[in-house]
């Protein structure tokens, strides 16, 4: 028994609801992830006596850091609001695209955040730098848990992706096969 284009048709209809709470789920989800990262990140400072203070803003990979998390702020609060507007919902490819380029502007932050991470735990020897975390564990303890929170987020926005992929090209008809092929194989 085969399905007919009416059933898939009415079965995308009848899941694209509950999607969208989802999808409205995951990007509010990710406002406090982001949000938390920020302040995690900017509100990050040590002192020791032997080599002064450490801030967030010594370092140019943690202040992109939290330009990548305040922009998915912004952006996660705009895109729940429109995904619930009609005209803009209509516009898949707007969320598609836009969802894509999140998501990989947060991948770029997180490779910059993991070097500067791995340089203060493991230093790097061969030029000369020792690691940072031993004398500064407060900072980094807190680098890590401002890292974990942008990863979470991350996956919230790799889901949103996947989703406005679907309802992209769930517009679109599956390719045709032809039936002398099927019947070959």
């Amino acid at each position: 028994m085969s399905r007919t284009r009416v059933d898939e048709t009415s079965s995308i209809q009848n899941h694209l609801p509950m999607l969208k709470l989802f999808d409205s789920s995951l990007r509010l989800c990710a406002v406090p992830l982001s949000l938390a990262t920020v302040w995690i990140t900017v509100t990050n400072n040590q002192d020791n006596t032997s080599y002064g203070t450490l801030r967030y803003s010594n370092f140019s990979g943690l202040k992109y850091m939290v330009y990548v998390s305040a922009l998915c702020t912004c952006y996660a609060i705009v895109a729940a609001a429109c995904s619930w507007v009609k005209y803009v919902v209509t516009k898949a490819w707007i969320f598609f695209i836009s969802d894509q380029i999140v998501a990989y502007i947060i991948i770029t932050s997180i490779a910059a955040t993991m070097e500067i991470y791995y340089l203060a735990y493991n230093g790097a020897k061969e030029d000369s730098w020792s690691q940072a975390c031993s004398s500064y564990g407060k900072f980094c303890r807190k680098v890590k848990l401002a890292l974990i929170l942008h990863m979470i987020t991350f996956g919230c926005f790799f889901f949103l992706a996947v989703i406005s992929a679907f309802r992209a090209f769930s517009v679109f008809d599956p390719p045709s096969v032809n039936s002398q092929d099927v019947l070959e194989d």
